[in-house]
């Protein structure tokens, strides 16, 4: 059996956002094709996501955030926040769903199933805050996952490690005040949402469990790397996680419409190559990554290319 596990669904398509809209279905459905022409396909464990009960999300969500957000999907509306958050009547399924193939995926790799797995799933999930939806999110999957380790698993440890161009500032406000969650955020500054200055830390007891890395725009693969080998894994060295979830946004590319740095597919499969050093150190080599953003499909499909490639070969 494979040691890297590969977790989608057919329901994630179903999470219509309207024509234009950046996080699309092809996102998700362009990517298959692509592992497949490129061999890797056929060496993933493949795994449909299951659902998740509701009233787990109520580890890192407000249930009244989260029994609204159910009734006005039922209800026909099409859009959650105040912003950008397109909704349709497939959301509510499809956001379950990656919060579940999030969960499902950490249980494979604490059994030891899988060393490590990638979930391709939609709706994203790293700027969904306590009590609202926000940037193309609607629950915090990773945060999610990172509850049931500490909960279900009774993990002392849990690291995320977040590279997604737009800082993640539901993930950080999850756990800004724990200390058994390191969070660890490379993203463009200044940049949407606004948050992740170096100088959120963390509050009260969990000071010190924040590390935020900005990178200015025209950041490159090099410039990444020197703060990934400099800040990065010294954060991780001194936290000794048991687990590490990395929230795998891939639109720091180059070719990314939503940002202004210039990362490469060289650069993601470094930081890959790097993480799982890491993990392989301190966790047992236990990874699980989760798609984020990555509006570009062709940079996208490939900078996945080369992250399942880092992961397969661990």
């Amino acid at each position: 059996m494979s040691k890297t596990g590969y977790v989608t669904h057919a329901a994630f398509l179903e999470h219509d956002t309207g024509a234009g809209h950046a996080e699309r279905s092809a996102r998700v459905s362009g990517l298959q094709p692509h592992l497949e022409a490129c061999g890797l396909y056929s060496e993933l464990d493949l795994r449909e996501a299951t659902e998740l009960a509701e009233s787990k999300l109520g580890r890192v969500h407000d249930p009244n955030y989260v029994a609204s957000a159910r009734r006005r999907i039922a209800a026909g509306e099409t859009l959650l926040d105040a912003g950008d958050t397109a909704v349709s009547s497939g959301s509510w399924r499809a956001a379950l769903l990656a919060a579940g193939g999030a969960v499902s995926s950490v249980d494979r790799v604490m059994s030891g199933e899988w060393k490590n797995a990638f979930l391709a799933a939609r709706p994203p999930g790293h700027h969904a805050e306590f009590d609202r939806a926000m940037g193309f999110c609607l629950f915090n999957n990773v945060a999610v996952a990172a509850m049931h380790l500490i909960d279900e698993h009774k993990l002392e440890r849990v690291a995320i490690l977040d590279w997604d161009v737009h800082h993640g500032n539901g993930t950080q406000h999850a756990f800004e005040h724990d200390p058994r969650v390191l969070f660890v955020s490379l993203h463009q500054w200044p940049h949407y949402p606004g948050t992740g200055a170096a100088s959120e830390r963390g509050l009260a007891a969990g000071e010190g469990t924040t590390l935020n890395v900005p990178m200015g725009a025209g950041s490159n693969d090099r410039d990444y790397l020197d703060s990934f080998e400099k800040r990065v894994l010294p954060a991780l060295d001194e936290f000794a996680p048991e687990f590490l979830l990395i929230s795998a946004g891939f639109d720091a590319h180059e070719r990314d419409p939503l940002s202004g740095t210039c990362v490469t597919e060289a650069g993601y499969a470094e930081m890959t190559k790097l993480a799982i050093q890491s993990a392989e150190q301190h966790a047992q080599g236990r990874i699980v990554s989760l798609l984020e953003g990555g509006y570009d499909l062709v940079a996208l499909q490939e900078s996945v290319e080369v992250h399942l490639g880092g992961l397969l070969q661990a």
